[in-house]
């Protein structure tokens, strides 16, 4: 089991501590605030009212024996940068910290944060996707360089083999997975014809996919 230490009771913090708590992690919760570790009496047993930026105070509280730290302190952002200073300095494995603009996150990658999170930016970005979701076509990251395309066959493409269809949009794309009448076929010849209402899932690199995305043929997937 890893354990983590959670720096910063706000919104932000209060939801990790409990998504932690509640997927049976164990978790050290800290804060400044007396009334922010109030809250959390009966959810952690593990609670501290301390300044993070406190290379000492930190130790004392074990944080240098834990696998995260997460800081979620993202308005103050000198007591957010010393607080990751001082958690690299007692030797913390990963540390995550939250940034409230892109200033402050650069600062942050500067001094060693493993991971920096934006979550206004991220739960825009999220909102923005599920309102301009498009049923027939879907791009999925499977890394930061490999992508998965689901999409439906329509009437623009319906009667056409893969290889054609695959020319078409000039991109080196592999479909690894097709779905017909509710069943996955995942070894696809490519003589194989293509039916209205086949949903195709086409995997490759980020660039070969904004090709796709790019070409005329991909326009009538958006419709």
């Amino acid at each position: 089991m890893k354990t983590y230490a959670v720096l910063g009771l706000g919104k932000f913090g209060s939801h990790v501590v409990h998504g932690l708590v509640e997927n049976g992690e164990q978790v050290i919760a800290m804060d400044i605030n007396e009334e922010s570790i109030k809250v959390f009496k009966g959810v952690c047993d593990n609670l501290f009212i301390i300044d993070s930026t406190d290379i000492n105070a930190l130790k004392d509280a074990g944080i240098g024996e834990v696998d995260t730290a997460i800081v979620s302190i993202g308005q103050n952002v000198e007591a957010s940068i010393l607080s990751v200073m001082a958690l690299k300095e007692i030797g913390v494995p990963e540390v995550i910290a939250k940034a409230s603009t892109l200033i402050h996150g650069r600062i942050l990658s500067k001094i060693g944060t493993d991971r920096v999170i934006y979550p206004e930016r991220d739960a825009a970005k999220r909102l923005v996707k599920s309102l301009s979701f498009n049923p027939n076509l879907e791009v999925l990251d499977v890394t930061n360089s490999m992508k998965i395309i689901r999409l439906n066959v329509g009437n623009a493409h319906a009667d056409r083999q893969v290889q054609d269809f695959l020319h078409s949009f000039q991109a080196d794309l592999k479909i690894v997975a097709l779905k017909r009448e509710n069943k996955w076929i995942y070894n696809i010849e490519p003589s194989l014809i293509l039916k209205l209402e086949d949903t195709l899932l086409l995997f490759g690199h980020a660039r070969e996919v904004e090709i796709f995305l790019a070409s005329k043929d991909a326009l009538k997937f958006k419709k």
